[in-house]
Protein backbone atom coordinates (compact mmCIF):
# COMPACT_ATOMS: atom_id res chain seq x y z
CA UNK A 1 0.00 0.00 0.00
CA UNK A 2 1.24 3.46 -0.85
CA UNK A 3 1.07 6.31 1.65
CA UNK A 4 -2.19 8.18 2.19
CA UNK A 5 -2.13 11.49 4.07
CA UNK A 6 -5.22 11.87 6.24
CA UNK A 7 -7.12 14.65 7.92
CA UNK A 8 -7.94 14.10 11.61
CA UNK A 9 -11.73 14.31 11.50
CA UNK A 10 -14.01 16.35 9.26
CA UNK A 11 -12.29 19.36 7.66
CA UNK A 12 -13.03 22.75 9.24
CA UNK A 13 -14.41 23.88 5.88
CA UNK A 14 -17.13 21.20 5.86
CA UNK A 15 -20.47 22.96 5.23
CA UNK A 16 -22.79 23.30 8.22
CA UNK A 17 -24.50 21.29 9.58
CA UNK A 18 -21.43 19.11 9.31
CA UNK A 19 -20.99 15.46 10.24
CA UNK A 20 -18.87 12.54 9.12
CA UNK A 21 -20.64 11.98 5.79
CA UNK A 22 -20.31 15.62 4.76
CA UNK A 23 -16.77 15.62 6.14
CA UNK A 24 -15.85 12.75 3.83
CA UNK A 25 -17.35 14.60 0.88
CA UNK A 26 -15.44 17.77 1.75
CA UNK A 27 -12.17 15.86 2.18
CA UNK A 28 -12.71 14.32 -1.26
CA UNK A 29 -13.37 17.77 -2.77
CA UNK A 30 -10.04 18.95 -1.30
CA UNK A 31 -8.17 15.98 -2.78
CA UNK A 32 -7.62 14.30 0.62
CA UNK A 33 -8.00 10.52 0.33
CA UNK A 34 -7.84 9.37 3.96
CA UNK A 35 -9.49 10.35 7.26
CA UNK A 36 -9.16 9.37 10.90
CA UNK A 37 -12.56 9.17 12.57
CA UNK A 38 -12.23 10.99 15.89
CA UNK A 39 -14.19 8.87 18.35
CA UNK A 40 -12.21 10.39 21.21
CA UNK A 41 -15.15 11.12 23.55
CA UNK A 42 -17.30 8.09 22.81
CA UNK A 43 -17.75 5.37 20.22
CA UNK A 44 -20.84 5.83 18.02
CA UNK A 45 -22.97 2.69 18.25
CA UNK A 46 -25.53 3.36 15.50
CA UNK A 47 -24.55 0.53 13.17
CA UNK A 48 -26.68 1.81 10.28
CA UNK A 49 -24.85 5.14 10.33
CA UNK A 50 -21.46 3.44 10.67
CA UNK A 51 -22.28 1.24 7.66
CA UNK A 52 -23.24 4.37 5.71
CA UNK A 53 -19.93 6.01 6.64
CA UNK A 54 -18.14 2.93 5.30
CA UNK A 55 -20.11 2.98 2.04
CA UNK A 56 -19.41 6.68 1.53
CA UNK A 57 -15.68 6.23 2.20
CA UNK A 58 -15.47 3.35 -0.30
CA UNK A 59 -17.45 5.34 -2.89
CA UNK A 60 -14.98 8.23 -2.56
CA UNK A 61 -11.88 6.00 -2.25
CA UNK A 62 -11.09 7.38 1.22
CA UNK A 63 -9.13 5.11 3.56
CA UNK A 64 -10.39 5.22 7.15
CA UNK A 65 -8.64 4.87 10.49
CA UNK A 66 -10.12 5.49 13.95
CA UNK A 67 -9.01 7.23 17.13
CA UNK A 68 -10.55 5.46 20.14
CA UNK A 69 -11.80 7.30 23.26
CA UNK A 70 -9.19 9.00 25.44
CA UNK A 71 -10.63 7.58 28.63
CA UNK A 72 -8.64 4.36 28.66
CA UNK A 73 -6.09 2.96 31.10
CA UNK A 74 -5.12 -0.68 30.71
CA UNK A 75 -3.00 -0.31 33.84
CA UNK A 76 -5.94 0.84 35.98
CA UNK A 77 -5.76 -0.49 39.54
CA UNK A 78 -9.55 -0.59 39.88
CA UNK A 79 -11.09 -3.59 38.16
CA UNK A 80 -14.13 -1.57 37.03
CA UNK A 81 -11.95 1.05 35.29
CA UNK A 82 -9.90 -1.67 33.62
CA UNK A 83 -12.97 -3.48 32.32
CA UNK A 84 -14.52 -0.24 31.02
CA UNK A 85 -11.24 0.59 29.27
CA UNK A 86 -11.19 -2.78 27.53
CA UNK A 87 -14.87 -2.36 26.60
CA UNK A 88 -14.27 1.06 25.01
CA UNK A 89 -11.42 -0.34 22.94
CA UNK A 90 -13.49 -3.34 21.90
CA UNK A 91 -16.39 -1.09 20.86
CA UNK A 92 -14.06 1.07 18.76
CA UNK A 93 -12.55 -1.97 17.06
CA UNK A 94 -15.98 -3.49 16.39
CA UNK A 95 -17.39 -0.30 14.87
CA UNK A 96 -14.18 0.14 12.88
CA UNK A 97 -14.75 -3.30 11.37
CA UNK A 98 -18.29 -2.30 10.38
CA UNK A 99 -17.18 0.85 8.53
CA UNK A 100 -14.07 -0.72 7.01
CA UNK A 101 -11.47 1.26 8.98
CA UNK A 102 -8.10 -0.47 8.89
CA UNK A 103 -6.58 0.48 12.25
CA UNK A 104 -7.70 1.93 15.62
CA UNK A 105 -5.39 4.25 17.55
CA UNK A 106 -5.51 3.87 21.35
CA UNK A 107 -3.89 5.76 24.26
CA UNK A 108 -3.25 2.57 26.18
CA UNK A 109 -2.12 3.30 29.76
CA UNK A 110 -0.49 5.40 32.46
CA UNK A 111 2.43 4.18 34.57
CA UNK A 112 0.84 5.47 37.83
CA UNK A 113 4.29 5.49 39.44
CA UNK A 114 4.74 1.76 38.88
CA UNK A 115 7.72 -0.08 37.46
CA UNK A 116 7.44 0.03 33.63
CA UNK A 117 8.03 -3.73 33.47
CA UNK A 118 4.98 -4.37 35.66
CA UNK A 119 2.91 -1.93 33.61
CA UNK A 120 3.96 -3.70 30.43
CA UNK A 121 2.67 -6.99 31.85
CA UNK A 122 -0.65 -5.42 32.81
CA UNK A 123 -1.09 -3.93 29.34
CA UNK A 124 -0.01 -7.21 27.79
CA UNK A 125 -2.63 -9.16 29.75
CA UNK A 126 -5.38 -6.68 28.83
CA UNK A 127 -4.31 -6.82 25.19
CA UNK A 128 -4.59 -10.59 25.23
CA UNK A 129 -8.16 -10.31 26.57
CA UNK A 130 -9.11 -7.85 23.82
CA UNK A 131 -7.51 -9.83 21.00
CA UNK A 132 -9.25 -13.02 22.13
CA UNK A 133 -12.33 -11.43 20.54
CA UNK A 134 -10.63 -10.38 17.30
CA UNK A 135 -11.83 -13.24 15.09
CA UNK A 136 -15.45 -12.68 16.12
CA UNK A 137 -15.71 -8.88 16.20
CA UNK A 138 -12.85 -7.21 14.31
CA UNK A 139 -10.93 -9.71 12.13
CA UNK A 140 -9.70 -7.06 9.68
CA UNK A 141 -8.82 -4.23 12.09
CA UNK A 142 -5.44 -3.50 13.67
CA UNK A 143 -5.18 -2.50 17.34
CA UNK A 144 -2.68 0.39 17.30
CA UNK A 145 -1.38 1.58 20.65
CA UNK A 146 -0.03 5.11 20.24
CA UNK A 147 3.43 6.37 21.14
CA UNK A 148 2.77 8.93 23.86
CA UNK A 149 4.09 12.43 24.53
CA UNK A 150 4.61 12.42 28.31
CA UNK A 151 6.88 10.37 30.52
CA UNK A 152 3.94 9.49 32.77
CA UNK A 153 2.25 7.63 29.91
CA UNK A 154 2.93 4.07 28.82
CA UNK A 155 3.89 4.10 25.16
CA UNK A 156 7.55 4.30 24.21
CA UNK A 157 8.23 3.03 20.72
CA UNK A 158 10.09 -0.01 22.06
CA UNK A 159 7.29 -0.95 24.46
CA UNK A 160 4.72 -0.87 21.69
CA UNK A 161 6.91 -2.66 19.15
CA UNK A 162 7.51 -5.45 21.66
CA UNK A 163 3.74 -5.84 22.06
CA UNK A 164 3.30 -5.61 18.31
CA UNK A 165 5.82 -8.38 17.71
CA UNK A 166 4.11 -10.68 20.20
CA UNK A 167 0.52 -10.07 19.10
CA UNK A 168 1.00 -9.48 15.36
CA UNK A 169 -0.23 -5.89 15.46
CA UNK A 170 1.44 -2.56 14.77
CA UNK A 171 1.48 0.69 16.78
CA UNK A 172 0.38 4.20 15.89
CA UNK A 173 3.66 6.09 15.69
CA UNK A 174 3.03 9.71 16.66
CA UNK A 175 6.18 11.58 15.64
CA UNK A 176 5.11 14.77 17.43
CA UNK A 177 4.61 12.83 20.68
CA UNK A 178 8.04 11.20 20.40
CA UNK A 179 9.59 14.61 19.68
CA UNK A 180 7.87 16.09 22.77
CA UNK A 181 8.51 13.15 25.12
CA UNK A 182 12.25 13.47 24.50
CA UNK A 183 12.18 17.29 24.65
CA UNK A 184 13.18 18.18 21.12
CA UNK A 185 14.93 15.04 19.91
CA UNK A 186 13.66 12.93 17.00
CA UNK A 187 13.30 15.84 14.59
CA UNK A 188 15.96 15.11 11.98
CA UNK A 189 16.55 12.89 8.97
CA UNK A 190 19.10 10.78 10.83
CA UNK A 191 16.80 10.24 13.82
CA UNK A 192 13.76 9.36 11.71
CA UNK A 193 15.80 6.84 9.73
CA UNK A 194 16.97 5.34 13.02
CA UNK A 195 13.35 5.13 14.18
CA UNK A 196 12.24 3.36 10.99
CA UNK A 197 15.21 0.98 11.29
CA UNK A 198 14.11 0.11 14.84
CA UNK A 199 10.53 -0.40 13.70
CA UNK A 200 11.66 -2.77 10.94
CA UNK A 201 13.96 -4.64 13.35
CA UNK A 202 10.95 -5.59 15.48
CA UNK A 203 8.22 -6.07 12.87
CA UNK A 204 10.12 -6.77 9.65
CA UNK A 205 11.11 -4.56 6.72
CA UNK A 206 7.78 -5.20 4.98
CA UNK A 207 5.95 -3.63 7.96
CA UNK A 208 7.13 -0.20 6.78
CA UNK A 209 4.75 -0.47 3.83
CA UNK A 210 1.64 -0.44 6.06
CA UNK A 211 2.06 1.94 9.00
CA UNK A 212 -0.36 4.00 11.12
CA UNK A 213 1.24 7.38 11.84
CA UNK A 214 0.42 10.79 13.33
CA UNK A 215 2.26 14.04 12.63
CA UNK A 216 1.88 17.71 13.62
CA UNK A 217 3.70 20.57 15.24
CA UNK A 218 3.80 20.36 19.03
CA UNK A 219 4.51 22.47 22.10
CA UNK A 220 6.48 20.72 24.83
CA UNK A 221 8.27 21.36 28.09
CA UNK A 222 10.11 19.50 30.84
CA UNK A 223 7.23 17.04 31.25
CA UNK A 224 6.81 16.49 27.53
CA UNK A 225 3.76 17.25 25.41
CA UNK A 226 1.65 20.34 26.08
CA UNK A 227 -0.47 20.79 22.94
CA UNK A 228 -0.45 20.29 19.20
CA UNK A 229 0.49 23.26 17.04
CA UNK A 230 0.20 24.29 13.39
CA UNK A 231 3.44 23.90 11.49
CA UNK A 232 4.12 27.64 11.30
CA UNK A 233 4.10 28.00 15.10
CA UNK A 234 6.26 24.96 15.80
CA UNK A 235 9.73 23.53 15.29
CA UNK A 236 8.35 20.71 13.13
CA UNK A 237 10.91 19.85 10.47
CA UNK A 238 8.12 18.73 8.20
CA UNK A 239 9.78 19.06 4.79
CA UNK A 240 12.66 16.84 5.81
CA UNK A 241 10.23 14.41 7.43
CA UNK A 242 8.27 14.07 4.19
CA UNK A 243 11.56 13.55 2.35
CA UNK A 244 12.39 10.59 4.59
CA UNK A 245 8.93 9.09 4.01
CA UNK A 246 9.52 9.29 0.26
CA UNK A 247 13.10 8.03 0.38
CA UNK A 248 12.11 5.04 2.51
CA UNK A 249 8.92 4.32 0.52
CA UNK A 250 6.94 4.32 3.77
CA UNK A 251 3.35 3.21 3.21
CA UNK A 252 0.08 3.18 5.13
CA UNK A 253 -1.70 6.22 6.54
CA UNK A 254 -0.19 9.42 7.95
CA UNK A 255 -2.77 11.47 9.90
CA UNK A 256 -2.06 15.18 10.22
CA UNK A 257 -3.20 16.22 13.71
CA UNK A 258 -2.56 19.92 13.23
CA UNK A 259 -5.15 22.25 14.82
CA UNK A 260 -5.62 23.72 11.36
CA UNK A 261 -6.80 20.30 10.10
CA UNK A 262 -7.03 20.43 6.31
CA UNK A 263 -4.60 23.34 5.81
CA UNK A 264 -1.55 21.51 7.17
CA UNK A 265 -2.82 18.20 5.79
CA UNK A 266 -2.74 19.72 2.31
CA UNK A 267 0.71 21.21 3.00
CA UNK A 268 2.02 17.72 3.80
CA UNK A 269 0.23 16.18 0.83
CA UNK A 270 1.53 18.86 -1.53
CA UNK A 271 5.10 18.25 -0.39
CA UNK A 272 4.67 14.50 -0.64
CA UNK A 273 3.16 14.67 -4.14
CA UNK A 274 5.78 17.11 -5.45
CA UNK A 275 8.40 15.71 -7.84
CA UNK A 276 11.64 14.64 -6.18
CA UNK A 277 14.42 17.21 -6.30
CA UNK A 278 17.43 16.31 -8.43
CA UNK A 279 19.72 18.24 -6.11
Amino acid sequence: MSLRIAVAGSPHSTPSPSGTLKGLERAHELGINAMELEWVQRVPLNTEHIEEVGRKARELDIVLTVHAPYYVNLNAKEEEKLEKSKQRILQALTMAQICGAKSVCVHSAFYLGMDPTDVYENVRNATEDILDKKDKYFPDVNLAYETMGKGTQFGTLEELLELGKEFDMYPCVDFAHIHARYKGMWNSKEEWNQLFDTYAKYLGEESLSNMHMHYSGIEYGEKGERKHLVFEESDANWKEFVGVLKDRNIGGVLICESPSLEEDTLVLKGEYDAPRSRA
